[in-house]
């Protein structure tokens, strides 16, 4: 059952946000025994509350606090950003490691290479891909090839590639850990209405009640973590669901609520000790902010495709995801089959007018891609925040600053022209591409980890370098963004970070 437990309990770790890094850590420490207490600064969604309709369900999963800047797609819900995801769970590939020393020096970049290696990390990939039920590994088939995936893998071989596949998206295609096989209802960005896509909301969150070891509290949003005179933390400071301002003493503090939340944190928590904030003594809290070079077409084909049909991506290539540098960029990309419903394809499209009347009244012919890539760090991508303006909270503003890099203006012209190719050579009609900025919602790099404390905020365990028992848990601790979709690998990492915690626990050095 669940437990509740006092402010004044200093034996609990806290864990800030429940998406698929703090919802996994939260549960990998409950069921080794580790009492832990999870603030989530949204509320709880029952299956019954999501709805195929993309604009209600906005409302009720979106962040929608004041923010300056590019956009950023995030949710304020139990489960994070596991609700809206599309789940694709491709793994890096182990050159993504090394960024530093594959691509050498790309000037105006703040490139490292990762202390953690994928032959560490693959058995805990193994683990997450398990838990979320990945497609196409441990004996479950690939996922179910839709019409929009067709097309794409049609074009793809027609232009010559040949790493085409359905499996790696973390939707059940049958039966699996309690929760059952996709149905192909569509719309997955809006949740899944049966639990066959995997979210931390119907996965870990009940399997770490069921431990008698944590207590998840929702409408809590977090202002300040706090610490004592010698720099360990002590407690988080937050806002309860009754608009009080309390503060749950803590053994250790575990940071996981996207990149902006995460950020805002940690430099809202500044000190006499730290007057810069929280684990940022070398100025690289908010800084290296990635979020993937982002790439989309639409195409009208000669024949209908249907593509709200089944799951909003249902398959990918891989051929352009290798480190080539004759294409004249470092690094490489995905392509991904992507369905949009109706509001998303006005969104992207944009507009009023013939043209746009037209492409609607043929949406049963459109066909879509979506470009991940690898977007290197700069310092000048950043959050930080406004020096006066304050949200309903009252936290300072967070103001966002991204700009493509000269690599990643090439790598989506490169991506437009391929997936452009793609379609026409289907006798398709491409549309719209993308270009420029995109919205984040694979939100990288702002604490990210480093061998050396100079070069970033955390450590190979995601701890802090500055303080022994914060760490930060989302993806805002990757040192590169790499190509593939990120969520997988934050979930792995979390499930590492856990053992290491448990073990320190054990020694008694946490």
């Amino acid at each position: 059952m669940p437990r509740e437990y006092e402010l004044t309990d200093d034996s609990v770790f806290v864990v800030i946000g429940s998406g698929a890094g703090g919802g996994t850590l939260a549960n990998e420490l409950a069921q080794k025994g580790i009492d832990v207490v999870c603030l989530e600064a949204g509320s709880r969604l029952a299956l019954a509350d999501i709805e195929n309709d993309p604009g209600l369900m906005n409302q009720r999963m979106n962040w929608n606090d004041r923010r300056l800047g590019p956009p950023v797609w995030l949710c304020k819900t139990v489960g994070g950003t596991t609700m809206r995801w599309s789940a694709l769970a491709p793994r890096f590939q182990e050159h993504e490691f090394r960024p530093r020393t594959t691509y050498g020096h790309l000037q105006g970049t703040t490139l490292v290479d990762w202390p953690v290696t994928l032959a560490e990390l693959a058995p805990y990939y193994e683990k997450a891909e398990f838990n979320m039920g990945v497609s196409g590994t441990h004996d479950l088939p690939p996922s179910f090839e839709t019409s929009n995936f067709k097309v794409l893998r049609a074009g793809g071989r027609k232009i010559g590639y040949k790493e085409i596949t359905s499996t790696r998206t973390a939707i059940n295609p049958v039966a699996h850990d309690g929760r059952p096989g996709c149905l192909q209802i569509g719309f997955c960005t809006s949740g899944c209405r049966i639990a066959a896509k995997w979210s931390t909301l119907y996965s870990e969150i009940p399997k770490a009640e069921s431990t008698g070891h944590f207590e998840l509290r929702t409408n809590a949003m977090a202002l300040k973590i706090v610490h004592d005179d010698a720099g360990s933390v002590t407690g988080v400071v937050y806002k309860d669901a009754d608009g009080n301002t309390v503060e749950q003493k803590a053994r250790a503090v575990a940071v996981a609520a996207n990149v902006v939340e995460t950020t805002r944190l940690l430099l809202s928590s500044e000190s006499s000790k730290f007057p810069d904030g929280l684990g940022n003594s070398t100025g690289h809290v908010g800084r290296n902010y990635m979020r993937h070079v982002f790439g989309f077409t639409l195409a009208s084909m000669p024949k209908p495709v249907n593509f709200h049909r089944g799951t909003r991506i249902s398959g990918y290539i891989r051929d352009e995801a290798y480190h080539n540098p004759e294409r004249g960029f470092a690094g490489g990309y995905l392509i991904e089959a992507m369905a949009l419903d109706p509001a998303g394809v006005l969104e992207f499209y944009g507009g009023w007018g013939e043209s746009t009347a037209a492409t609607m009244e043929r949406y049963d012919h459109l066909a879509g891609a979506f470009v991940s890539g690898e977007d290197p760090p700069q310092a000048s991508n950043r959050i930080s925040l406004h020096p006066t303006e304050r949200d309903e909270s009252g936290l300072p503003v967070p103001v966002i600053d991204y700009a493509l890099h000269p690599n990643s203006a090439a790598m989506q012209q490169h991506a437009n022209r391929k997936t452009t190719e793609l379609y026409e050579s289907l006798d398709g009609k491409v549309i719209s591409t993308s270009q420029g900025v995109a919205v984040g919602c694979h939100n990288m790099g702002v604490a990210r980890m480093s061998e050396k404390p100079e070069d970033g905020v955390t450590n190979r365990w995601g701890q802090t370098h500055d303080l022994p028992n914060l760490f930060v848990s989302d993806g805002s601790v990757f040192t590169s963004s790499a190509a593939a979709n990120p969520t997988l690998t934050i979930v792995a990492l979390a499930i590492r970070q856990a053992d290491h915690i448990a073990e320190r626990m054990r020694r008694r050095e946490l």
